[in-house]
């Protein structure tokens, strides 16, 4: 029996030994989890009734508690997208949408007998309580079809500073964000501790502040709204200031490579179009432009371009009747038709801009035909290698041909031998044979700005017709075609036109009331995939925005932008963008001492 006992004794401590081993061990790995706590822990976290303190850093909670009547998409983008340490935090709560429209029901009862009441006492009358009642009748209705949700909505915004007095300026920072959208906040006042719990990674609603929303309120809220316009290639055209990101976009992968820019005087136009020309340059792309006031020769100069400088007194020639030497059997069979076409415009516009008779344009269509043939020009493309005529045989042309044709001779005569004659009625003696081509027209009288204009874009037409590469063409200050009906109708058949010869028409103005009231400026517009709106006038932000759909928010920047921002559309995509140039390129681009 002694021996029996001993043996159990034996086992008991063996037992006892292996116990005590698992709880060294289970004390080791304990020991090991708290070291690791105590690594990412902070040192020390103290809470105080308006502000909680984690090691070295200071943080306070706020809450959002009141709504406006309507919330725009990306009104918390601006929160998000501050330069500041903060946390964010939404919670969604679904609700019973039989339980809502119960609720709903009630409240327009009593809303409706509130107002019967105010009736029978002889007030006036209560726009906020007639603005509840239509919006929850409004809401009632959305319900009942299923097109609305019903939910509980929470927003918590948890700020880090450095110490007291910082956290008290991005407090009122983004208070001020807020306010200016009728959205109003309060320090969650002794729940700090909460506060910090709500808007850790953790999904713990403990401050539970919730506000009723549908659908349409609470996808406002979604705060990744900026557009992201970065391509794998393609140029910078400036800084997404929605999240700091880079625009690089080849505008030739869009639907059309045109493009837009609208800003008032002094807003940074020309110095962007000339940053993209350059930039363009770098990948290949000619560059080709008409400059109404020479602020494109530093540029030319500097990457060793063509300056093309029309005047009467210069020695170049442009010859409107010139036809493109195309390769296309479509476009040969269709070539000195498509001229005569243009050459109806642009006597239109140098016979006064106005309307002609009938019995003018028969005349003046078959002295063209006539004047094409006496040089043994007809449709045959095989007739086009043949000198084209000048203006000086479609003068002798109309002087002796019956009906109209001497009236319609001597208003052209100041092109032939008068005040205008030289530089449009000879043979052509120019050629672009460069990668950036600019046509100076600065020195043109002003009656013959829009003449000019026109016959050098056409100019331009021809030869994009014949050799087709990668361009741009830039018409600065367009607003000098949009004046007149057939310059215009021209300027806007090149941006429908455009895509299929591989050109890219940027149409730039500052007189943007002048533009859009065309109803080609709009077709310019609309047929343009790329636009850019810089600072503008008063008058012209509300003819934009009625063009772009813009919002009260882009409304309200787009009058007061500093110099080299604005809103970029590229496709169905815009975003709010700075142009930046590096030191090498602004000394190339810049014509104003001051900067842009």
């Amino acid at each position: 029996m002694a021996k029996k006992q001993k043996q159990l004794s034996a086992a008991d401590i063996a037992a006892q030994a292996q116990l005590q081993e698992e709880v060294e061990i289970q004390r080791a790995f304990e020991t090991g989890i708290t070291t690791l706590r105590d690594l990412i822990s902070p040192s020390s976290l103290e809470f105080q009734t308006d502000h909680f303190r984690i090691g070295t850093k200071y943080g306070r909670t706020i809450y959002i508690y009141g709504y406006p009547r309507e919330l725009y998409t990306g009104w918390l983008s601006s929160i998000i997208n501050m330069d500041e340490v903060l946390d964010v935090s939404m919670y969604i709560y679904p609700a019973d949408s039989a339980v809502i429209m119960k609720n709903l029901t009630k409240k327009v009862t009593q809303l409706e007998a509130s107002m019967d009441i105010n009736s029978e006492k002889g007030k006036v009358r209560d726009p906020e309580l007639e603005a509840a009642i239509s919006d929850a009748e409004e809401l009632r209705d959305q319900l009942q079809v299923g097109a609305e949700r019903f939910f509980r909505y929470a927003l918590y915004i948890t700020i880090y500073a450095d110490s007291l007095d910082e956290l008290q300026f991005v407090q009122h920072k983004i208070e001020n964000i807020f306010g200016q959208q009728m959205v109003y906040t309060k320090v969650a006042s002794s729940q700090q501790e909460q506060g910090m719990n709500s808007t850790m990674p953790q999904c713990s609603d403990q401050l539970q502040i919730r506000r009723n929303m549908n659908t349409g309120a609470i996808s406002t809220s979604f705060p990744f709204t900026s557009a992201d316009l970065t391509q794998e290639k393609g140029i910078l055209y400036g800084i997404n200031m929605h999240n700091n990101g880079l625009v690089i976009f080849d505008r030739f992968s869009l639907e059309n490579a045109n493009m837009v820019v609208f800003a008032k005087s002094g807003a940074g136009k020309s110095y962007t179009v000339k940053l993209e020309a350059l930039r363009s340059m770098m990948v290949g792309t000619e560059v080709l432009i008409i400059d109404p006031e020479n602020e494109y020769q530093k540029l030319a100069d500097a990457v060793g371009g063509s300056y093309i400088r029309l005047s009467l007194n210069s020695d170049v020639r442009i010859n409107p009747f010139d036809l493109p030497k195309v390769v296309d059997a479509e476009d040969a069979n269709d070539a000195l038709r498509a001229n005569l076409v243009t050459l109806h415009g642009l006597f239109r516009l140098m016979l006064g801009g106005g309307v002609l008779s009938p019995n003018e344009e028969a005349d003046l269509d078959q002295a063209l035909i006539d004047t094409y043939a006496r040089v043994g020009i007809t449709s045959d493309p095989l007739t086009h290698t043949a000198p084209p005529p000048t203006i000086i045989n479609l003068y002798d042309t109309l002087e002796h041909m019956g009906g109209t044709g001497h009236s319609l001779a001597q208003r052209l005569r100041k092109y032939t031998t008068g005040t205008f004659a030289g530089i449009f009625s000879q043979q052509s003696n120019i050629e672009i044979n460069n990668q950036m081509v600019v046509f100076n027209i600065r020195d043109l009288e002003d009656e013959l700005r829009p003449v000019a204009m026109y016959i050098v874009l056409n100019h331009i037409w021809n030869i994009t017709r014949a050799d087709q590469r990668k361009r741009m063409l830039i018409v600065d200050e367009a607003w000098q075609l949009m004046k007149y009906e057939d310059s215009a109708s021209f300027l806007f058949s090149l941006a429908k036109r455009a895509r299929k010869y591989y050109l890219g028409l940027t149409t730039i103005t500052q007189d943007v009331e002048d533009f859009m009231s065309s109803k080609m400026g709009r077709a310019i517009v609309s047929n343009s995939s790329m636009q850019l709106l810089l600072k503008q006038s008063a008058s012209a932000v509300d003819v934009l925005s009625d063009v772009f759909k813009l919002t009260n928010e882009e409304r309200k920047r787009l009058s007061s932008f500093p110099v080299g921002q604005g809103l970029f559309f590229a496709g169905q995509n815009h975003v709010h963008i700075s142009i930046v140039a590096s030191n090498t390129e602004d000394a190339l681009i810049t014509t104003n001492p001051g900067g842009q």
